[in-house]
Parts: structure tokens; C-alpha cells; sequence
């Protein structure tokens, strides 16, 4: 059995207590009572821009939630410590992690990552 983050469990709780009634992500464990996916939730409806930009710099520390709030709904370009880069398009910040889609070079896909795996990132 996949166990989540605990990250992610506290990322639910900071935001029933912002938001109280909200629904929780599609894809993710629901608390009980809460309704299924709001509507705003879907993954966008086309493919990211066809441009990969650049770099501008990189954090050495961890990605601040307040700055990658400014990219909700926005398309995303994220590029990660590991190296890995992609298009993201965010749906939900927390405090310690980023709910949103990731296109995998065909579709989006759901996806949720730790804020300090987070090298630097650029919204459109």
C-alpha cells in the first residue's frame, strides 16, 4: 500500500482550515464527508506552449509557496534539483508542497511535489 507524504496531510489540513468546505484534489485520499472534485480541478483542455524557456536562476534553498502561489491556473514551467524539467500547471499550494497537472508529453496527469524538490520554476 502506497502511504503519502506527510507533507500531503498537512498540506489538507492548512487548506480546510483556510478554505472551510473546499473539496480535496481528485486523485488523492479524501477526508471523510468531504464532496468529490471541485469544478476549477480539471486538468487544462491544451497542451502547454510549444517552447521550453530558460533558465533564469537557480535557489539554493527551497522554493517559497508564496512566490509559486503567483502561477495557480497559470502554465508552468518547472525545473527540479534532480534535473528533471517539465510544463506544470498548479492547482492548489500549500505549505510545503504543490498540487496541480504535469503533461507528460502527451497529456496532463495529476501530479503533487514537495516544494523543496523545486529548483526554480517560470509561469506564463
Amino acid at each position: 500500500m502506497y502511504m503519502y507524504p506527510t507533507y500531503y496531510y498537512e498540506d489538507q489540513v492548512f487548506l480546510e482550515r483556510q478554505f472551510p468546505g473546499l473539496p480535496g484534489i481528485p486523485g488523492f485520499p479524501q477526508f471523510p464527508g468531504q464532496p468529490g472534485p471541485p469544478p476549477y480541478s480539471q486538468a487544462p483542455t491544451a497542451p502547454p506552449p510549444a517552447f521550453i524557456p530558460q533558465q533564469q536562476s537557480a535557489s539554493t534553498f527551497a522554493v517559497d509557496p508564496g512566490a509559486i502561489s503567483f502561477c495557480l491556473f497559470r502554465h508552468t514551467f518547472i525545473w527540479l534539483n534532480n534535473g528533471a524539467r517539465f510544463w506544470y500547471y498548479p492547482i492548489f499550494v500549500g505549505p510545503r508542497s504543490v498540487a496541480g497537472f504535469r503533461w507528460n508529453g502527451r497529456f496532463w496527469t495529476i501530479f503533487r511535489i514537495d516544494t523543496r524538490q523545486i529548483n526554480s520554476f517560470s509561469c506564463f
